[in-house]
């Protein structure tokens, strides 16, 4: 249902909607039985003229069953909501498929930056390309992404992709994505991050395989990578991005709490 109304534009977004959509229906179908119950016992037990209330202590067994019953069901779905968040959970934030390109992310007060791998397919070569609040994208194309700030927490989101990831100061952080539409959708940050947070939008450009290679013939190349790279200290300042996919992936790479 969420689809209705955010275009599902990553290979995980189907994934995370439905994961709403079952949430949603567990605990949508508890919700409406609740409340037959509740309207039915207002009805059952109505004061009526000639009968005396009574104070049920709820010790017997055929009285407590109405709360048990419902209780072991309610452990029941716990357990399928776990495991079927865990799935989704792992494929978006602990697996890190194998990479046909990388993708530099940069965030600060107010904006993004975002630095491409030029033809060669290399960060941090001569040929890098470098744009600001605009992320361009090929389609059916799998990214990592490398995450840094600059100064503040910030967070990335893409809600097309149903993607939400914290930057941290200091930290490098390695996710993935992959684009499976054409078009542009909108990039937002998450966290909130100063005065400026509410103008901190951006957006991300999906094209077809030979319109990114046109746009990358002719996109301005940075010569100046240093000044572009925050530090970074949690991982390692000089670590290839391999070695913090790796350590990310391991350790520190995906959050708690930042869905």
């Amino acid at each position: 249902m969420i689809s209705w109304y955010v275009t599902q534009a990553s290979s995980y977004a189907a994934d995370v909607d439905d994961l709403f959509l079952l949430i949603a229906l567990i605990v949508g179908a508890f919700f409406l039985a609740a409340e037959f119950v509740l309207i039915w016992l207002i009805f059952r037990f109505r004061a009526r003229p000639g009968v005396k209330a009574r104070y049920i202590t709820g010790e017997k067994a055929s009285e407590t069953r109405w709360v048990n019953y419902p209780h072991y069901l309610v452990l029941v779905f716990d357990i399928i909501i776990v495991a079927a968040a865990l799935r989704v959970w792992y494929d978006v934030k602990i697996d890190l498929p194998p990479a046909e390109e990388r993708v530099r992310i940069i965030a600060q007060q107010w904006a993004w930056t975002f630095v491409h791998a030029g033809p060669d397919g290399q960060l941090d070569t001569a040929d890098d390309i470098r744009t600001v609040n605009v992320l361009n994208l090929q389609v059916n194309r799998l990214y990592h992404y490398e995450l840094h700030s600059k100064d503040t927490l910030h967070s990335f989101s893409v809600p097309a992709f149903r993607l939400k990831q914290d930057a941290v100061p200091g930290r490098a952080i390695v996710g993935w994505f992959q684009p499976t539409v054409t078009g542009e959708f909108d990039i937002q940050c998450a966290e909130l991050c100063g005065i400026g947070h509410g103008l901190m939008a951006a957006r991300v450009r999906i094209r077809s395989a030979a319109a990114q290679a046109a746009w990358m013939e002719t996109a301005p190349r940075m010569p100046q990578l240093a000044s572009v790279t925050p530090a970074v200290t949690a991982i390692g300042a000089h670590a290839s991005l391999a070695a913090r996919a790796a350590t990310v992936k391991v350790s520190a790479g995906h959050q708690g709490g930042d869905r």
